[in-house]
């Protein structure tokens, strides 16, 4: 019997290690999945492919996608557009396949608004003094930066309220194991499965 394919959103405040997380599920073959391919206004950099790496389109290309509503999401930063095309996304669903989107919170909310039975999770930090070390040992950001950007997550925390878990990235190993964990719990929730068997039922 067929089955549809999870759409999962992660996301978080900006520090708390989505790439990270995102990359070790990716590394360690922890599940399979699908990601998906953003749409961006910016050039290609060296080496990048069109449909593979981005797809790569001009501002009034990607403005008519918004108009259109052909995407899921979409933020603009240092002057380019960044979006997530929405019909890749229905189709590898449509095939079975699921598909992890890591995006920040305002992305999900907007995914949240159109494909409502998602599965949204939430990476959170240990605490904010945590966050704030890991911010300050990128070394990339003075400290009035990461100071935003502590300010922000306070407010981005509260959000969690919106999602369907919470996952504390206290370890990487602890957190992807958490993710795991609900990917299959997903996959055998009664709310996922009854209309497939509903329709075993009136076929037999």
């Amino acid at each position: 019997m067929a089955e549809k394919g999870l759409l999962l959103v992660l996301s978080g405040p900006s520090g708390v290690g989505k790439g990270t997380v995102k990359s070790a599920i990716v590394d360690n073959k922890v599940f399979p999945f699908e990601y998906s391919v953003s749409m961006t206004t910016r050039k290609p950099r060296p080496g990048e492919v069109d449909g593979q790496d981005y797809f790569f389109v001009s501002e009034a290309q990607f403005k008519a996608a918004i108009d259109q509503g052909q995407l899921l999401e979409y933020n603009q930063y240092v002057n380019h557009y960044y979006g997530t095309p929405l019909v890749p996304v229905k189709k590898m669903l449509a095939e079975g396949k699921d598909v992890l989107l890591e995006i920040d919170v305002n992305g999900a909310r907007k995914v949240r608004e159109k494909m409502p039975d998602g599965v949204f999770i939430f990476l959170t930090p240990p605490d904010l003094h945590t966050l704030h070390l890991r911010l300050e040992n990128r070394g990339t950001e003075p400290e009035d930066v990461i100071m935003g950007r502590i300010n922000q997550a306070r407010t981005e925390i509260l959000v969690m309220q919106d999602y369907d878990y919470a996952v504390v990235n206290d370890t990487v190993a602890n957190a992807v194991d958490h993710i795991k964990a609900i990917v299959d719990a997903e996959h055998v929730s009664v709310k996922r499965v009854i209309d497939t068997y509903r329709k075993m039922v009136r076929e037999n």
